[in-house]
């Protein structure tokens, strides 16, 4: 589809023979020992908050069953655990990297019974149809490879009835906040990118994936042409980051 082409242009390493997903990948597993730390550094603190609404969306849902795709350290998972208190959180991830730094934060905070992570890939995901009452994807679904495969193969294991909820970065259009992030962006994070997690290539790539991912209205169609319903777009912190969410 036209909508996905922009997407799988933008890499991490320009000059590298991987595909898209590994590239990521190997990305990941380099800056995994930061990720966190810059997460909240960057945003100020921000993406907390981002988080606890994204899940709020879930509360009325009381899911038994949930998947979090591109789960990264398990944050996500480790803040739904404790939000919403289901019977189990499955994690999974293409960087084993981070999922090995998440399965150490999972294991000292006693979680392990109720989270799991493991290494997966969200455009062949391997569950059965109708496993989960609910997904969540946090700043993820812009990194997929192939973005309508990987929205299809969460639709396929989602149960009727059951909710996804995807968090990612947008880009404002209100000034100056539109003007401020952009230099924010394209010149500070890669910095901040390469003084602190090593890595200036993986923060130099995160304004150029964001820059170029489907938003609003347009992301909200595709995820209508995947044959999700009731699907919604609401915009953060002037439009930095937006939650859809969608049901089966």
């Amino acid at each position: 589809m036209s909508e996905n082409a922009n997407v799988q242009k933008i890499v991490p390493f320009a000059e590298s023979k991987l595909s898209k997903k590994e590239q990521i990948a190997t990305m990941f597993d380099d800056i995994a020992f930061r990720y966190d730390f810059l997460n909240h550094f960057m945003s100020m603190g921000i993406d907390v908050i981002w988080r606890k609404k994204a899940l709020r969306q879930l509360a009325s849902l009381q899911p038994k069953q949930m998947l979090d795709v591109a789960t990264g350290t398990g944050d996500f998972a480790i803040m739904a655990e404790k939000r919403l208190r289901p019977e189990h959180i499955t994690g999974i991830d293409i960087s084993e990297g981070m999922l090995a730094h998440g399965r150490e934060k999972i294991n000292k905070l006693g979680l392990s019974d109720k989270i799991t992570l493991q290494s997966g890939d969200s455009e062949t995901i391997s569950f059965p149809d109708k496993t989960f009452d609910a997904i969540t994807v946090a700043f993820g679904v812009r990194n997929f490879e192939h973005l309508e495969k990987g929205l299809s193969e969460m639709l396929r294991v989602l149960k009727p009835g059951g909710k996804l909820v995807i968090l990612e970065f947008s880009n404002p259009t209100v000034f100056p906040i539109k003007q401020f992030y952009n230099l924010y962006f394209r010149y500070i994070t890669p910095l901040l990118g390469k003084w602190i997690a090593k890595s200036e290539a993986a923060y130099s790539y995160l304004p150029e994936s964001v820059k170029a991912f489907p938003q609003g209205e347009e992301m909200r169609k595709i995820l209508i042409n995947t044959g999700f319903q009731a699907v919604t777009c609401k915009t953060l912190t002037f439009g930095i980051c937006s939650i859809y969410c969608a049901t089966r």
